[in-house]
């Protein structure tokens, strides 16, 4: 499976980080998997295993991490044993629905993301994903522990989760980036605007993510948050247009009609809010053109890198 995932993105062109996931028991008090579960079981040694090997094939643009399904789903001890021998980013779901801070608190006496903070001592490499229910004692530790936070909102919000305290996140310290956890929905954009309306309907007010004298704009701070905090969940040091960074870059179609005369300081925003149909011309990974415009497209494209680098550039 993993081979064949990674088949598919280099078919596209895209990049690709690998998590393989610890899963060993079905919950805090069921130290077996149901039969239903049996398909998805490994072992500390199975996942880091499938981490090598993914890195053997050494294969462009493509990565691997490790993740742990969640607290319930690994033993405390597995959690350590992978922690420590693992490389680059270890993803673990946790802290997402009520029942499982209820369960972690009767079978361990604390929080999940307490727990993860006093009994794992996640560093930058962890990403804990979607952090629903989360105090705001346990937001600032994971701030101080310099670990990431991906926030699932299409997913969080299909399943009634409960809305992420986005403001507390905002103000602390942690990195944030933008996970899909399903199939619901895969655009960014959506995400990003799914991450604000929440909040407004919440909160009765608008404009939540903005930061007025600092970052007026709603979406150019939250897109900002995630570009930076996406660099640790995928496992890179540099993520976006700056120095060092992989060369991978979007071009925005401002003759989308949901973006057409706009003054450049609102397309973000316009990207965001406005939802355009065809909001992307041209894809740029490593360095190289992926998906190009068809024929028809062409003259649109050349303006925009006009108006993007006063030239149409030369990429290798």
């Amino acid at each position: 499976m993993c081979s064949a995932l990674a088949d598919a993105a280099a078919d596209a062109g895209i990049g690709l980080t690998l998590l393989p996931v610890l899963y060993e028991r079905a919950g805090f008090a069921q130290p077996a998997l149901r039969d239903d579960q049996r398909r998805f079981a490994t072992t500390v040694s199975d996942v880091l295993a499938l981490q090598r090997a993914v890195a053997s094939w050494a294969r462009p643009l493509l990565d691997a991490g490790v993740a742990v399904h969640s607290l319930r789903a690994a033993r405390p001890e597995s959690i350590a044993a992978l922690a420590a021998a693992s490389k680059g980013p270890l993803h673990i779901h946790v802290a997402e629905q009520t029942a499982e801070v209820d369960d972690c608190r009767t079978a361990t006496g604390l929080r999940p993301i307490e727990w993860l903070l006093r009994q794992a001592a996640p560093d930058a490499r962890w990403q804990l994903v979607h952090a629903t229910h989360a105090t705001a004692a346990e937001i600032d530790g994971v701030a101080r522990a310099g670990a990431g936070v991906v926030l699932c909102p299409a997913t969080e919000a299909n399943l009634g989760d409960r809305l992420a305290d986005l403001p507390g996140w905002l103000a602390s310290a942690a990195p944030l980036a933008l996970g899909s956890d399903s199939q619901v929905v895969r655009a960014w954009p959506e995400e990003l605007r799914w991450v604000e309306f929440g909040q407004r309907l919440a909160l009765r007010r608008r404009n939540v993510a903005a930061a007025p004298g600092v970052e007026p704009a709603t979406a150019a701070r939250l897109f900002e948050h995630v570009r930076a905090g996406s660099a640790g969940a995928a496992g890179f040091a540099r993520w976006g247009l700056e120095p060092g960074a992989r060369a991978d870059l979007l071009v925005v179609d401002v003759q989308d009609d949901a973006l057409r005369g706009l003054p450049t300081s609102h397309r973000l925003d316009a990207l965001v809010f406005a939802a355009p149909a065809r909001p992307f011309s041209r894809v740029l990974v490593a360095g190289r053109w992926r998906a190009p415009p068809a024929a028809a497209d062409g003259e649109r494209f050349d303006a925009a890198m006009a108006e993007l680098w006063g030239e149409s550039p030369s990429i290798g």
